[in-house]
């Protein structure tokens, strides 16, 4: 007598683009680190309040012990995030994570490779006419080596993009021709064009791409990022809202600056 199996999954398992948080340790300083955290929390609570951080201790000088770690572990709990992993990065750092019982990501070391081991330089682009900033000069060249400019045609999005939504443009720049609304997210690996309101995030140069910028019609960003860097709605000066601006990297600073 024939049994009837029953193949279906009871969970089905994806991998994906996951909007997580990198937290790249650079000072040790357990109370400093979480007030930081705590700070951003308290500006940005509908980006940050219990939003998923791997924390990377891939820019000390020495791997932390398991009981420093865990205290960094429970200070940024207690300052609203919630730590998931940490960066992959050295053997001991394996270990670590071995006894703090987190798993290890290694997509975020790519943007901190440089800072170890050179990579050799590409051109990018040539910029677009209106590319420099208004009434400023143009970004001095960074003394760090560039990651390879995106190559692929650019990604055309022309439907609006709406809350909970995100739309990536993998190795190449994106360009929305409507709104992106509050709680969507558009994200690329090149620049990103957006030709209404940004209401919502924009995150370009994703994979390290330090050259990167951002163009929009009309902003009211909850947050702007390249290569990383970021400002939240709080920390954008209130003239640059409703207006027509580009945003860009000089050296470690994010800058906005309005079009003409």
């Amino acid at each position: 007598m024939s049994v009837a199996v029953d193949y279906e999954l009871a969970g089905d398992l994806k991998i994906g683009q996951v909007g997580i948080a990198n937290l790249r340790i650079r000072s040790l300083d357990v109370a400093r680190l979480v007030e930081e955290m705590r700070g951003r929390v308290q500006r940005a609570p509908k980006l940050f309040a219990r939003a998923a951080i791997v924390i990377d201790f891939g820019g000390l000088t020495q791997t932390p012990d398991v009981a420093t770690a865990r205290q960094l572990i429970e200070g940024l709990r207690d300052a609203g995030v919630l730590p998931v992993a940490l960066a992959y990065g050295t053997s001991e750092i394996e270990r670590l994570s071995e006894q703090l019982g987190l798993p290890l990501l290694a997509k975020f070391r790519a943007s901190y490779e440089r800072d170890g081991e050179a990579e050799p330089a590409l051109a990018a682009p040539a910029p677009r006419a209106k590319a420099q900033p208004a009434k400023t000069e143009a970004a001095p060249a960074s003394a760090t080596p560039a990651l390879a400019a995106p190559t692929m045609p650019g990604l055309i999005h022309s439907t609006p993009v709406r809350s909970g939504q995100q739309v990536y443009a993998a190795n190449r720049d994106l360009s929305v021709l409507t709104t992106i609304g509050a709680g969507a997210e558009v994200m690329a690996d090149g620049s990103i064009h957006i030709y209404g309101p940004l209401r919502g995030r924009a995150l370009a140069g994703a994979q390290g791409w330090e050259q990167a910028r951002i163009f929009c019609r009309e902003f009211h960003a909850e947050l702007v990022a390249i290569a990383g860097r970021y400002k939240v709605l709080e920390d954008i000066p209130k003239e640059l809202r409703g207006k027509a601006v580009q945003i860009w990297l000089e050296g470690e600073e994010l800058k906005i600056a309005a079009l003409e």
